[in-house]
């Protein structure tokens, strides 16, 4: 691990215990990645987990060929699904892909459940991630049941500036309407209704929030 990597890594991991940083720098592998890039897919079984330093990292479902994502893995996080999977010996229920060019810490599948044992830091950290996500889940089921879709549509498009940090969101209606699990004719719809009534500005760059 490139000494300026293993820097930052101590300064995000600062909360866990010395020894258990010690063994994550030692046993794990740093990366850079570039953006669309696949990390994981339904059904392959883990080997490692990612520890996200910088860029962004999308997680998702899919089924009969439509999309639904569950989060985003942000700088300082990592994933929960991968670590449950990984813990388990059981096969990934999700798809992950780089949004961004992403560098992370490749935290070793065949370690974690030693560093569980050994380590109860780490099993508050990935705790406190799960606890995250349960109430990002609840909060996507509820805009699945009883949320309108262009109420949906602009809290995914404020979402996704908050999670990139970028005012402006760069994707086609189709890959909208993938994210979240609908058809690209019910966005472009939407997405005018949105554009007359003074919400939303689709430019040549992105589409913009106003």
């Amino acid at each position: 691990m490139e000494p300026e990597v293993e820097q930052e890594l101590r300064k995000q991991l600062n909360m866990l215990d010395r020894e258990l940083v010690d063994a994550i720098v030692s046993k794990s592998a740093s990366v850079t990645l570039e953006a669309g890039q696949e990390l994981l897919r339904h059904g392959q079984y883990v080997k490692v987990v990612p520890l996200v330093l910088d860029g962004l990292i999308k997680v998702y479902a899919r089924y009969e060929e439509k999309e639904l994502l569950l989060y985003y893995i942000q700088p300082n996080e990592s994933c929960v699904m991968s670590f449950s999977a990984a813990l388990q010996n059981a096969p990934s229920e999700v798809f992950a892909v780089t949004e961004e060019p992403t560098s992370a810490i490749l935290l070793p599948a065949d370690e974690l459940q030693e560093w569980t044992r050994q380590y109860p830091g780490l099993n508050r950290l990935f705790f406190t991630l799960f606890n995250t996500r349960y109430s990002e889940l609840i909060d996507t089921i509820n805009h699945l049941l009883y949320q309108k879709m262009d109420m949906r549509l602009l809290d995914f498009l404020k979402g996704r500036t908050e999670v990139t940090g970028k005012s402006v969101v760069k994707m086609s209606h189709r890959r909208i309407a993938n994210e979240l699990g609908t058809a690209r004719e019910v966005i472009t719809r939407v997405m005018k209704k949105l554009e007359v009534e003074g919400k939303v500005a689709q430019r040549e760059e992105g589409i913009e929030l106003l």
